[in-house]
């Protein structure tokens, strides 16, 4: 008998019929004698319904503890509806909010994190033969606030039940069958993974793969929490995510490629070379709270500088505003900027074992007369910047260069 946590998102509760499609896969693996805790999400588009209303009546500005107050009860329906949806398949179930499990998290409201879970309620049930329904995304301050975490909340707190009741995998359903190699919609003969390593996750989601939300994965990583994700309405073994570095003649070097559109570059020319001008440059782009990704600093001959970096393109604006008021003041160039470029990354923690990787990425995309911009590598990933209109092209070229094609079913 193994103790199973799962969670189910917005999408796949997103009505009744759908609630009572997850009843009914509950009850089977109740049926097998498992445990069982689900995590839910409000049913979709409810969130944004509720903070809709909040701005509506705080002209656009709600107060954070009374957001939370709000946007919290979208869960509370969702848990109600699935505990009766199992009681009326015959299975004892009971569903908790965060304050009543008693997640307890710091006073960030709308952004709260995980401190500790009294895990003493829901044993007890499971004890009694209980399926116990937790409201995910949700907790409670030590002063009786209530509390959200923040954008894919659920997930984390799917891991963060499974880490301290110990549970045997945390099941991570939604709309896709498992991590794929890549987007299957950019490139078709993409293959689902059988298992990949929490750090190659963590890899893959930072650099914009959404399958799964990051601070979940480092959650998991953490506690060695056996993550899977899963397709809620339709069968199979999707992706298990896991500490396990198997050492197979069969492993692939690359796992996977990830691509993010949403990047945008920006160029400080005739920076005088002097120390602390990396400081003098990123210090103000930092006190801005503008997040920088990849950085690249060019020497030349006269004793000046050419710095390069790369921001999400949301922040390109005030960041472009940032840096020409630090080019007045440092005496450099003229600063340049570009938001039609994006970031190409290969993930695998099999590049530790396999020299000349970066070079048959580099090839690769030669190939295909794709410049490459700027470069970024770690122990596992390699990430350059592209023009975006080369971008699918890109990816499928990689994809192929790296024998990550799914056998072609025509053939079969």
């Amino acid at each position: 008998m193994a103790l199973i946590v799962q969670k189910f998102g917005g999408t796949s509760v997103g009505t009744v019929e759908r609630i009572q499609q997850v009843a009914e896969k509950v009850k089977k693996f109740r049926e097998n004698g498992d445990d069982i805790v689900v995590v839910v999400s409000a049913m979709s588009g409810e969130t944004n319904r509720l903070i809709d209303l909040a701005k509506q009546v705080s002209d656009g500005q709600p107060v954070p503890r009374e957001l939370d107050v709000m946007v919290s009860t979208g869960e509370q329906v969702t848990i109600a509806l699935l505990a009766m949806a199992l009681i009326q398949r015959g299975v004892p179930a009971i569903s908790y909010t965060g304050n009543q499990v008693r997640i307890l998290t710091d006073n960030a409201h709308t952004k709260a994190r995980i401190l500790q879970i009294d895990d003493a309620r829901i044993r007890a049930d499971l004890k009694a033969g209980r399926v116990v329904v937790v409201a995910g995304f949700q907790g409670v301050d030590e002063q009786g606030n209530i509390t959200t975490l923040g954008r894919g909340g659920s997930d984390t707190t799917g891991v963060a039940l499974a880490a301290a009741l110990k549970a045997d995998e945390c099941q991570i359903y939604t709309d896709v069958d498992g991590v794929y190699t890549t987007d299957p919609r950019v490139v078709p003969r993409a293959r689902r993974l059988e298992k990949i390593t929490f750090e190659e996750m963590l890899e893959m989601a930072s650099l914009g793969s959404k399958v799964l939300q990051i601070r979940s994965v480092e959650f998991a990583g953490k506690y060695n929490v056996p993550l899977r994700v899963l397709h809620s309405f339709q069968e199979g073994p999707g992706t298990l995510i896991t500490l396990d570095e198997e050492e197979s003649m069969e492993q692939p070097i690359i796992s996977g490629i990830a691509f993010n559109r949403d990047e945008a570059k920006l160029t400080i020319r005739g920076v005088p070379d002097t120390p602390g001008v990396a400081f003098k440059i990123l210090g103000p782009v930092s006190a801005a709270n503008i997040e920088v990704d990849m950085i690249v600093q060019n020497v030349g001959h006269d004793n000046t500088t050419d710095f390069t970096f790369t921001v999400h393109r949301n922040e390109y604006a005030n960041a472009l505003k940032v840096l020409e008021n630090t080019a007045r003041e440092i005496g450099a160039g003229e600063v340049i900027g570009n938001t039609e470029i994006a970031k190409v990354s290969i993930v695998g923690v099999g590049m530790r074992s396999h020299a000349g990787v970066a070079s048959r990425m580099f090839e690769a995309l030669a190939k295909e007369s794709i410049n490459i911009q700027m470069i970024s590598t770690s122990e596992i990933k390699v990430s350059v910047v592209i023009e975006e209109k080369y971008l699918e092209l890109a990816v499928r070229a990689l994809h192929t260069a790296f024998e990550l094609d799914a056998p072609d079913r025509q053939a079969e």
